[in-house]
């Protein structure tokens, strides 16, 4: 089978291997120096094109980062659209369980780069604001497996599903920054164990 990048022309080929090199080279320097001292020349040092050329595909080092964390982040929703059907509440408890442990498994094995990340919120507006947005897909997509549990009679139906999603993301993303800095003095289990058992007794009857 052919590759479908085969069927670009040579000229979107290089387009598309010189924005490849130059989000490689962005993220080793950004490991290397974190990001606010992680410099456009830098970048454009490592990946070996000129500063011309490294604009053409981005406008900023801002900009750049934005693509890494939206590329990591992707691999997060993944574990966040695992099929969501339980049909009991001992199912819902084990499929929570299980999504939890991936989640904050991810967080631990990406540490370098989320350490970066929650960097990068604190000093730049364009990529907290980014990263508001990440948030808002995580929630909705969290809202629609209240919804479908409720649906089903397995959750409390007086419970607004936007706003336990909220919580219930907040909840995680708090436990998700302490294990990758070091904070704290919970194991991934102890904090798995008390934050599914919080969340899923109170949703579900």
């Amino acid at each position: 089978m052919t590759n479908s990048i085969d069927k670009l022309s040579p000229r979107k080929q290089q387009a598309l291997q010189t924005r490849k090199k130059l989000l490689e080279a962005g993220k080793e320097a950004f490991l290397e120096n974190g990001f606010q001292k992680a410099t456009i020349s830098q970048i454009i040092k490592k990946a070996n094109t000129g500063y011309g050329t490294a604009y053409v595909y981005f406008k900023n080092k801002d900009d750049l980062f934005m693509i890494l964390m939206e590329d990591l982040m992707n691999q997060f929703y993944e574990i966040a659209e695992i099929p969501f059907k339980p049909q009991s509440k001992d199912e819902a408890f084990d499929l929570i369980q299980k999504q939890v442990r991936l989640f904050l498994s991810l967080a631990v094995k990406e540490k370098n780069m989320m350490i970066i990340v929650k960097e990068a919120i604190g000093i730049s507006p364009e990529i907290d604001q980014a990263w508001y947005k990440i948030r808002e897909r995580f929630i909705d997509r969290i809202s629609i497996d209240i919804k479908y549990a409720q649906e089903n009679s397995l959750a409390r139906a007086n419970l607004d599903p936007s706003l336990v999603a909220r919580g219930w993301f907040y909840s995680n993303e708090m436990f998700m920054w302490e294990l990758v800095q070091n904070e704290g003095s919970f194991s991934m289990d102890e904090i798995i164990h008390n934050l599914v058992s919080i969340y899923a007794n109170g949703l579900y009857e």
